[in-house]
């Protein structure tokens, strides 16, 4: 049985040994057994209800197997959604940060812009009262007549020097108050044109600030919305994944309960035949190299040996050789036996073991597995190379392939320390 592809398959390591217990119960031949019907009969019993077929399980089955990917596919959906949420919620922490800042500015402009306004207001009050104190001032100048009249007079008018020069200052003082007044009045009115343009900038800032936080308002809806979603879909996935790990770990408590009692049963058989197989005489005696043959053409893909399990995670035994071979591809004898037994496994699909008898003391029985179909039927005596049935990928497989396994008095060996 395979789980994932030839090229790295390590197993689940609870299902072998009770198989292998199973097919060693099964390896005497039933010729020299204790009523060997009987023992077929329960053998039969015992391994329908077998969900696993090892100590451990050292393959899932396919529930197993649908539950674990759905927990792995939650792991990677929430580890996205958590990203996703975490990028979300930073993103609007940084535009919220930039909102604060934007409105500090705003608030900072329309300050600007109401102290822009008191200027102005202030400034056309004081250009009207220098407008107000100029009309005084020329009005007062003028109700002594025309200053320039008046210099001209004094100027024909005066009998000395010291006359002339004291009436000459005397105008230029009322022409001096004239300009300077003329002068005030037009400081005013720059400076009243000068905080025009303050209030009108500051319009246009304040406008600005406005636009660009009506903007990032818009942006910061849209944000608040993606982190709801994000934030949603984070619950959604955990809901998923514990709804996944339920299934999963409900799987696993169901195989280990099947296996628990098949394994009992399993090991009550076991002991049944073996101690009929303590009664069996004869078999073959002599070199064992060049006595078998390999049951498939294919090539090795998963050795017999011990491996991690991808789903528990635990050391397990894989109880035989995989041959990387086609569906319908034949099934050949190993060597000469006779069929013991044929049925179907949940975990091995169509199994089929061939009694190979007594070889230098030893019971030998292959095991042929994940089987499409048999030629063979119990009771039926085989040749070295004859066709026993033909590849496929029933049971707990994941493409075609044999799984082949090799009991020696009903332990699993490698197969590829008999096999050429």
């Amino acid at each position: 049985m395979r789980l994932f592809p030839r090229t790295a398959r390590p197993r689940l390591a609870a299902a072998t040994v009770a198989c292998s217990l199973a097919v060693g119960a099964l390896a005497i031949p039933l010729a020299h057994a204790d009523d060997p019907r009987d023992l077929k009969h329960r053998q039969h019993q015992a391994q329908s209800q077998v969900k696993h077929a090892q100590a451990d399980l050292d393959e899932s089955s396919s529930e197993l197997r649908s539950a674990q990917a759905a927990v792995d596919t939650a792991v990677r959906q929430l580890a996205t959604a958590r990203t996703a949420f975490q990028s979300a919620s930073a993103r609007l922490s940084a535009a919220r940060v930039l909102d604060q800042q934007m409105q500090a500015r705003l608030e900072a402009a329309e300050a600007k812009l109401e102290q822009a306004q008191a200027d102005l207001t202030a400034g056309q009050t004081a250009l009207a009262d220098q407008r107000d104190e100029l009309t005084d001032t020329v009005t007062d100048i003028y109700e002594q007549g025309n200053p320039e009249l008046l210099a001209l007079s004094s100027l024909l008018h005066s009998r000395s020097t010291t006359d002339l020069t004291r009436q000459e200052a005397l105008n230029d003082v009322i022409v001096g108050r004239e300009d300077q007044a003329y002068d005030d009045l037009h400081a005013a009115e720059v400076l009243l044109q000068v905080r025009e343009q303050q209030v009108q900038q500051a319009r246009d800032a304040v406008e600005v600030e406005r636009k660009q936080a009506a903007d990032h308002l818009v942006v910061m809806q849209g944000l608040e919305q993606e982190a709801r979603a994000a934030r949603d879909d984070v619950l959604a996935k955990v809901a998923t994944q514990r709804d996944a790990r339920s299934r999963a770990i409900a799987a696993r408590q169901a195989d280990l309960a099947a296996l628990k009692e098949a394994k009992q049963r399993e090991d009550h058989i076991r002991q049944l035949i073996l101690a009929a197989a303590r009664h069996s005489k004869g078999g073959y005696t002599g070199p064992t190299n060049g006595l078998f043959i390999r049951p498939v053409p294919g090539s090795v893909t998963s050795p017999f040996g011990y491996r991690i399990h991808p789903i528990y995670h635990y050391w397990g035994l894989h109880d035989g050789t995989d041959f990387g071979v086609s569906c319908g591809e034949p099934m050949r004898a190993i060597a000469g036996g006779t069929v013991m037994e044929r049925y179907w496994s949940d975990v091995y699909g169509n199994r089929l073991y061939v009694n190979l008898g007594q070889i230098n003391g030893k019971n030998f029985t292959a095991v042929y597995n994940h089987a499409t179909s048999y030629r063979v039927n119990v009771g039926d005596t085989v040749s070295r190379g004859e066709t026993v049935g033909y590849v496929g990928s029933t049971g707990w497989s994941t493409g075609c392939h044999l799984h082949f396994t090799l009991l020696v008095n009903g332990t699993a060996v490698d197969p590829m320390d008999y096999l050429p």
